[in-house]
């Protein structure tokens, strides 16, 4: 949501039953912003690479991405839920500006949740700086936590590289966590 001036908040999370993967970016764009919709940018990789590794096809209706997330047990959210910045880019952000989301509360609240994916290195850089240190030694230790290359497309490297490394991580990601839950039962 745009609030007056460079002021900018971000969305509510999107969390099914049983989250095991959270994907966090740092805070919407612009294009998002005005469509009320994460990743909505039409140069955004997230969605194509959300497609191409059967999740969600990139050209249902966005609920019904999201729903597709959901069902894969992949839940979706920002790191801050406001700050100030001018225009889309992360180096915008104007640090002393940057509020978190409750993401503590989130990771807390959903046990079998234990991989973190970082939408580029803003996202991975405020969770450590905002997040990290509220979470239990216990809580923080079950988790794995992966940087993964923008979607943006500000990050400027081939679709097939941001493909592959985030089919990687969400593979091991979801192998992981069907891997803990056998072992639960």
């Amino acid at each position: 949501m745009l609030d007056s001036g460079m002021r900018v908040r971000s969305f509510p999370p999107v969390v099914g039953s049983a989250p095991k993967v959270l994907i966090l970016g740092s805070m919407p764009g612009r294009a998002s912003l005005a469509a009320a919709q994460y990743y909505a940018h039409r140069q955004n990789a997230f969605w194509r690479i959300m497609d191409a590794l059967g999740i969600a096809k990139s050209d249902l209706a966005y609920e019904e991405r999201l729903a597709g997330l959901t069902k894969a047990g992949i839940a979706l959210w920002d790191v801050l839920a406001a700050c100030e910045r001018p225009g889309s880019l992360d180096a915008s952000i104007v640090a002393d500006s940057e509020v978190p989301n409750d993401v503590a509360g989130l990771i807390v609240a959903h046990p079998p949740l234990r991989t973190v994916l970082f939408n580029g290195t803003k996202a991975e850089k405020a969770f450590a700086k905002r997040i990290l240190p509220h979470l239990s030694a216990a809580v923080a230790a079950r988790l794995s936590l992966v940087r993964l290359p923008s979607t943006s497309p500000a990050r400027a490297i081939p679709f097939e590289a941001k493909l592959a490394a985030w089919r990687e991580a969400l593979v091991v990601a979801l192998r992981r966590s069907e891997l803990q839950r056998d072992a639960s039962t």
